[in-house]
Formats: C-alpha cells, structure tokens, sequence
C-alpha cells in the first residue's frame, strides 16, 4: 500500500495537484458549505469552517489526497483522492471542484492526472462510485472512459436518507489519457 505522504505533486498544463494540508480547509470551506455542491457527498454541508478543518485532519492511511490549485496561485479549489483497494490491483477515485471553477474542464484534467498516477504505479482498475441523480459526475466518468458496471441498491446512509449507488470503473488496458 502507498502512504498518504508518499502522495506525489501532479502537473498538468493548467493545474498543479499537491498533497492536502489542513490549511486548504480555509479555503475550501465555502464548496464544503455549499448545499447543492454537497448533495450528493457522504455527509451535510459543513456549518463551520472549524468543521472542515477536523475533517480534513482525519486519518484515513490507505487514501492519498491531493489539492486542485491552479498553476501560479496556490489556494485550493478542490479535491481528487484515490484509494487503494487492493494493493497493487484496484484504486477507488474520489473527487470535488469549488463551485466557481464548474464548467471548464478542470475536474476532468485532474481527475486524468491522478489515473496516469495510479495506473502508472501498476494499479490494473480503478472505480468510482456515485449517486445515480448525480449527473455531473456520471458524465464526467463517462467522459474519462469508465462504464457503468453496477447500480448497488440502498448501499449508503447519508445526509439524504438511504441512497442508492452507481459504480463505475476504468481498467488500465482501456485508458486513452482523458481523451
């Protein structure tokens, strides 16, 4: 398994991902408040930025998480986390972008520099699950290439109630780079 502070800094032609710090909660905290961005995430919008800082600073040792900044300005304006599975097989993709910055395919060119990452380390599949009414992040899994592999039924508890969930995955073989 690949430790949280081996989590390598990305570039890509907009975008530098680097390790989360717990400061990143400040500026994060406003997406992490924000009712429709937080919908469909596993919890309520954070009432308090102290609420995002605790959540940032939970240990979670077998994630690697990276902050989306955008090349020469290094405030936060999301998130890509990848967790490993398996060791050596199989990765589950996890991700959020501050509302400001929808619609200009900044998630989709972070999102493609953490796969390269992970697949380039050997990993063979990585997936991702996500509430089937959440449109946004089904099309921007069918953009990156992944299929729809499963609608798991009542699978999570959250905010909203008892949620279904959609599982998408990407093998290695099948990765065209985001294209």
């Amino acid at each position: 398994m690949i430790a949280p502070r081996d989590t390598p800094v990305l570039q890509t032609p907009r975008l530098i991902l680097r390790p989360r710090r717990i400061e990143d909660a400040d500026a994060l905290h406003a997406a992490f408040a924000d009712a429709e961005l937080m919908t469909y995430w596993s919890g309520p919008p954070h009432e308090s930025v102290e609420e995002t800082r605790a959540d940032f600073a939970r240990e979670a040792p077998e994630w690697r998480r990276w902050t989306i900044t955008l090349r020469g300005d290094d405030t936060a304006i999301g998130l890509v986390a990848a967790g490993e599975k398996r060791q050596g097989n199989v990765t589950e993709l996890g991700y959020m972008l501050a509302r400001a910055h929808w619609g200009g395919g900044i998630a989709r060119e972070a999102v493609s520099a953490v796969i390269d990452r992970v697949f380039a380390e050997g990993q063979r599949r990585v997936f991702a699950d996500t509430d089937p009414d959440n449109m946004g992040s089904r099309a921007l899994l069918e953009r990156l290439g992944f299929k729809f592999e499963a609608l798991l039924r009542a699978e999570w508890e959250t905010h909203l109630g008892v949620r279904d969930t959609t599982i998408y995955g990407l093998l290695r073989d099948e990765w065209r780079g985001g294209r």
